[in-house]
């Protein structure tokens, strides 16, 4: 199997966890799904993510985790399948880390699969799809020994 993920920090803030973590998150769900591919992780600050998520999502305001699948004309041959881009801002992590009380590694974790499985072409706007997505997240979290985020949102509820 043959990854390349393209990491790029395009912020000046401290990024709390290895390069070598954030390639191994974002190779979690490929080696479920495909043989090779290619895409980038862009760690970026909150200035970028909110101008990102006002053109592209018409929200203006600052947001975890963007993912932009990428489709290549058939035409056009590629060593590995391009995938797109997931584009993370520490500083939403960092506060949502906070507020929801869990470890920073472990939602760090979560976004980086979170984003490479919609580049996959999981989806959360429907409820089944939803259920599905957070699925496929619970099982690759577990695979690194990080619980279930989903678990306190279902207790809230009952």
């Amino acid at each position: 199997m043959t990854y390349h993920i393209d990491l790029q920090h395009a912020t000046d803030e401290v990024i709390p966890i290895s390069d070598e973590l954030l390639i191994q998150w974002a190779e979690l769900p490929l080696i479920e799904h495909m043989e090779s591919a290619e895409l980038t992780l862009r760690i970026v600050n909150t200035e970028e993510i909110t101008e990102l998520n006002h053109s592209y999502r018409e929200q203006n305001k600052a947001t975890n985790v963007l993912a932009f699948p990428i489709i290549v004309p058939d035409n056009i041959e590629l060593e590995f399948p391009l995938l797109g881009d997931v584009i993370i801002c520490p500083a939403v992590l960092a506060k949502e880390s906070i507020e929801q009380d869990r470890p920073l590694e472990e939602h760090w974790a979560h976004i980086v699969i979170h984003g490479v499985l919609h580049l996959l072409g999981y989806d959360h706007i429907k409820d089944n799809e939803a259920e599905e997505m957070q699925a496929q997240e619970i099982k690759l979290l577990a695979k690194l020994g990080f619980s279930n985020p989903y678990k306190l949102e279902d207790e809230d509820v009952e």
